[in-house]
């Protein structure tokens, strides 16, 4: 088969290496740089089995920033093209995957639209009713620095339709996966239930990290060990032992954005719990930052703004929005960060020679522990309990 994937971050990036073990893939970004590093066999992004499978793997892949002569003989058009929240009119900007569409309908092109971005309930149906039945949508459920790893073995495959190719696709999938066949469980639904899968699994993960940094936030107000707690907890089944690390905040591309857009959807649904989750994320954040300033420190040393370690990702993080909320105290920001090759962001200092980081910091903020902390753990701010993302 021939397959389009158009949008080389996290998403595009491991289909279009997975797929491209047994198809023909042409790989599409407006970003020249990440086009030449996947013709050039590397990855675009931090994900250590993408790059592996680039230098290793015999691949049918190669890439370019202009895709419309490539749809002759295509079969598929996966579209991964972002689709930020916009916070002024309440919903994702889904200008870049309406683009796409338009264009390739407007050549007369009428090959299967698989829409991989995340989008508002409702947006494929609308596309299927201004253009055709062709167009569907199917939820990925990646973890950026693994999402390769995550589409070669999937929790579950979902498409958001029930004609002829949108089945073919889903097996597809399965096929290009690791996991044996009919051993992945394989959900077709209407679009708009599909949408509303990725959207609430994710506003559910959002939660689970917010009750327990809620419940974090309490054991450190009351003098109680968070650890024990949260251990007598997960021995409960219905519990689990499972993504339970006390946070910052959930942060990234998807959890922030895609509780947002929930929200906006719910706007004449009763709710309570939705709402709640954003709030909560902003008042741990605030919780954070409060208890630093009880610190009294002049200078704090920001160790790493990425989301989580594995990924080159700091779109959203925590961290972020952390630093924001310190600089209105006057706090004086010295940023770590191995992935920023510039003397300063966002007005902060960058300083990547880790001795002098530490030398020149009050306080360290670490959002994650690891090895590199070890031997100044006594200057360290971290609610990192398992040394887990």
């Amino acid at each position: 088969m021939k397959i389009l994937v158009i949008g080389l971050g996290y998403v595009g990036s491991s289909l279009a290496v997975m797929l491209s073990q047994k198809h023909e893939v042409i790989a599409v970004d407006i970003d020249e740089k990440k086009v030449n590093q996947i013709n050039k066999k590397k990855s675009p992004i931090e994900d250590r089995l993408i790059t592996n499978f680039l230098k290793n793997k015999k691949l049918n892949l190669r890439a370019v920033t202009q895709y419309e002569r490539h749809l002759k003989n295509a079969n598929y058009v996966i579209i991964a093209t972002p689709t930020d929240y916009d916070e002024k009119n309440n919903k994702f900007n889904t200008k870049s995957v309406e683009e796409v569409i338009r264009k390739i309908r407007k050549a007369g092109n009428k090959v299967n639209i698989i829409i991989k971005s995340t989008v508002p309930i409702g947006f494929t149906e609308k596309m299927n009713k201004k253009y055709d039945n062709k167009i569907f949508f199917s939820p990925e459920f990646l973890r950026e620095g693994y999402a390769l790893y995550d589409n070669l073995y999937p929790s579950r495959i979902i498409v958001g339709s029930k004609i002829r190719s949108a089945v073919k696709f889903a097996y597809l999938l399965e096929k290009s996966s690791r996991k044996k066949i009919n051993t992945i469980p394989i959900l077709f639904m209407n679009s708009s239930e599909a949408e509303a899968v990725k959207l609430f699994a994710n506003t559910y993960l959002a939660m689970r990290i917010s009750f327990f940094n809620e419940l974090d936030s309490f054991c450190d107000l009351k003098k109680l060990n968070t650890n024990e707690v949260i251990k007598g907890i997960g021995y409960d089944k219905r519990i689990g032992n499972h993504y339970n690390n006390p946070s910052f905040g959930y942060g990234g591309y998807c959890l922030p954005k895609d509780t947002k857009q929930l929200l906006a959807n719910f706007k004449k649904v009763p709710n309570t719990l939705i709402k709640a989750t954003v709030r909560s994320n902003e008042t741990r954040k605030k919780f954070i930052v409060n208890s630093l300033l009880k610190l009294r420190p002049k200078v704090i040393g920001i160790y790493r703004i990425v989301m989580k370690s594995g990924s080159d990702n700091y779109r959203s993080s925590a961290m972020q929005d952390i630093i924001r909320l310190l600089k209105r105290h006057k706090i004086k920001i010295i940023i770590y960060e191995p992935i920023l090759n510039v003397k300063l962001f966002r007005n902060n200092e960058v300083c990547n020679n880790f001795k002098n980081f530490v030398n020149l910091s009050d306080i360290i903020l670490a959002n994650r522990m690891n090895k590199q902390l070890k031997n100044i753990n006594k200057k360290v701010y971290s609610r990192d309990l398992f040394g887990t993302n």
